[in-house]
């Protein structure tokens, strides 16, 4: 049996904690944008799409029965960012000028999956303060599920936007020796 590595799996729970906290200041807040993904989108980055899927996880659970129930429900969102991330920062469509539509890349997929969500399990409304909008949408004629997705397509885009930056900032700070380490890599000490 092979035992998995220590740094993995520290980085794993730094990125679940990440999630609660920026979730719980969003809610708290009752800002439009989630800012539940910043730990799943960095794990994704730095240990890929398997590891990806475990920060959502964990954080979604934890913030479902601490903070916000909804969150449970979303945790599916949460896996498919991590994947998504995984797979698109060994891209380069998570490199300067393709950033915005890696970020693009990354957002749709959890979007059609929490829209449906959103507007089937709760009507529209849940504890995000973007619910707002989508009521306001179907108010004016616009189909529910409609409404929804017009809604966190934009919401969705920002709130991925900013933690893809954050991650990108935080990636580039870290010294080239141990971004190698933590994907397992040998350094060579040359760049």
């Amino acid at each position: 049996m092979k035992k998995t590595a220590v740094l993995p799996i520290c980085l794993v729970a730094l990125g679940a904690v990440l999630n609660y906290i920026g979730g719980t200041i969003a809610l708290v807040l009752r800002l439009p944008v989630y800012l539940d993904t910043i730990g799943t989108i960095m794990v994704g980055g730095l240990l890929g799409p398997i590891y990806g899927i475990f920060p959502g996880l964990i954080s979604g659970i934890i913030s479902g029965i601490s903070t916000d129930i909804y969150a449970l429900y979303f945790t599916p969102v949460q896996i498919i960012t991590g994947i998504m991330s995984g797979i698109l920062f060994q891209t380069v469509y998570m490199k300067k000028w393709m950033l915005p539509l890696g970020t693009l890349a990354i957002t749709i997929p959890g979007t059609i999956v929490s829209s449906s969500i959103t507007a089937f399990l709760f009507g529209g409304v849940t504890s995000s303060g973007s619910s707002i909008l989508v009521q306001l949408l179907h108010k004016f004629g616009f189909n529910m599920t409609v409404s929804v997705f017009i809604v966190q397509i934009f919401t969705d885009y920002l709130d991925r936007f900013l933690a893809v930056v954050l991650v990108c900032a935080v990636l580039a700070a870290m010294p080239v020796d141990l971004k190698t380490h933590i994907k397992g890599e040998k350094y060579s000490g040359t760049l």
